[in-house]
């Protein structure tokens, strides 16, 4: 079975009292109204979520990844469905960054605040042209008196209108494989507001309450002070970030995916028709069923990857490991949800069952940090031994 420490288990019971306060209904209402869930946020803050992972000579708990994973599933599965697993991401994804790579100056002036939830982070990587090709992107970033300037545009920045500052990702050598090489992105840490920044909300399907935004960037200048880790290695600087990224995806997926069934299970088990609750149906049952142990096996999946990660490991088995996490966690989630959409009938399409918001959250994490194809190409290539295939 999986150990649980005593710290873990006050981390569980801790997210799972945060999620019941702000349950389904918070959510519902957020959602429908379009309305960022601040208080839910506020909380996590207070009691010291975000800081986590950040070492306690920087102001946090000095926990890990198995840690943050634990918390992740239970603010999802506690009764926040997807909600949480963004909120709860967008608060972390600049800190984990900075805890491994930020400069004496930026660990007193962000890292303590992030870690305390007084701030919260962007981040900007993606733009509409590259697509997974991160080294692909357009937005450069040009040395000039003492700092860079900056001119772009990214896509699908999550969040910017609610934070206080921004993780930019840019190019500061050509484009092309001796570039890549050698290194051609670096990172970049911006307050906000900025005058030379400006985006513009895209309508997109579900999570109502984060606004995910088209960000132009004009004559953007920025100070030496503000470059993040050493300059053209930016990717460097961001892969345990993106590791951790899929694995706090893979568990906020299985929360999610765990409170729809036991919804389901819940509505079968009290739904009669021709007498009998609904659940005792095989057609009800089963699919119900398989669903669970597909996520208790993807769940055992993300603590070993945790743990690989808890220990340093950076290897490619490591990183193979978070790949599959996220993989097979996200298709047991969207199965899960499917079929407890599905079990509640006409009903499951009526938002007084949360079900159908549910259904949108999930559809994201096939996307998102990394789509499933992204997941599988790594894979195959990279365990299977397989030709590269993009």
């Amino acid at each position: 079975m999986l150990i649980i420490t005593d710290t873990q288990q006050m981390i569980i019971e801790t997210a799972e009292k945060v999620a019941s306060a702000f349950g389904p209904e918070y959510w519902r209402k957020c959602d429908e109204n379009e309305i960022y869930p601040t208080e839910f946020v506020d909380e996590l803050g207070a009691q010291g979520f975000f800081g986590l992972a950040v070492p306690e000579t920087m102001g946090g708990s000095g926990q890990g990844m198995t840690e943050l994973c634990l918390a992740m599933e239970a603010l999802c599965r506690g009764g926040g469905g997807g909600g949480p697993a963004l909120g709860y991401l967008f608060g972390l994804l600049g800190t984990l960054t900075l805890v491994k790579s930020a400069s004496t100056l930026q660990a007193e002036q962000y890292l303590a605040p992030f870690a305390r939830g007084e701030k919260i982070c962007a981040f900007a990587l993606s733009e509409s042209d590259a697509g997974t090709n991160s080294f692909n992107i357009k937005t450069t970033a040009v040395a000039e008196g003492g700092g860079f300037r900056i001119n772009g545009n990214k896509w699908f920045i999550t969040n910017i209108d609610n934070s206080d500052a921004l993780l930019l990702v840019a190019k500061t050598a050509p484009s092309g494989k001796e570039a890549v090489k050698s290194g051609s992105l670096s990172l970049f840490l911006i307050d906000l507001p900025n005058e030379s920044l400006d985006y513009t909300p895209i309508p997109k399907h579900g999570f109502n309450y984060y606004k995910s935004n088209q960000l132009f960037i004009e004559d953007l200048f920025v100070p030496e002070s503000a470059l993040v880790g050493t300059l053209g290695k930016g990717f460097a600087s961001l892969a345990p970030t993106l590791n951790a990224e899929r694995l706090l995806v893979a568990a906020g997926s299985i929360g999610l995916a765990r409170l729809a069934l036991s919804s389901a299970v819940l509505y079968a088990s009290e739904r009669v028709v021709f007498d009998v609750p609904i659940g005792a149906h095989q057609a009800v049952q089963h699919p119900l069923a398989a669903a669970h142990a597909r996520l208790e096996s993807a769940w055992w999946t993300v603590r070993q990857a945790a743990a690989m990660e808890d220990q340093g490991d950076q290897s490619a088995h490591a990183t193979a490991l978070a790949n599959t996490a996220k993989y097979v966690a996200v298709e047991a989630a969207i199965d899960a949800c499917y079929h407890s959409l599905q079990a509640h009938g006409g009903a499951g399409y009526a938002r007084e069952y949360h079900q159908e918001r549910w259904w949108r959250e999930v559809q994201l994490f096939r996307l998102a940090p990394l789509t499933q194809q992204m997941t599988l190409n790594f894979i195959g290539q990279h365990v299977l031994g397989l030709p590269r295939s993009y």
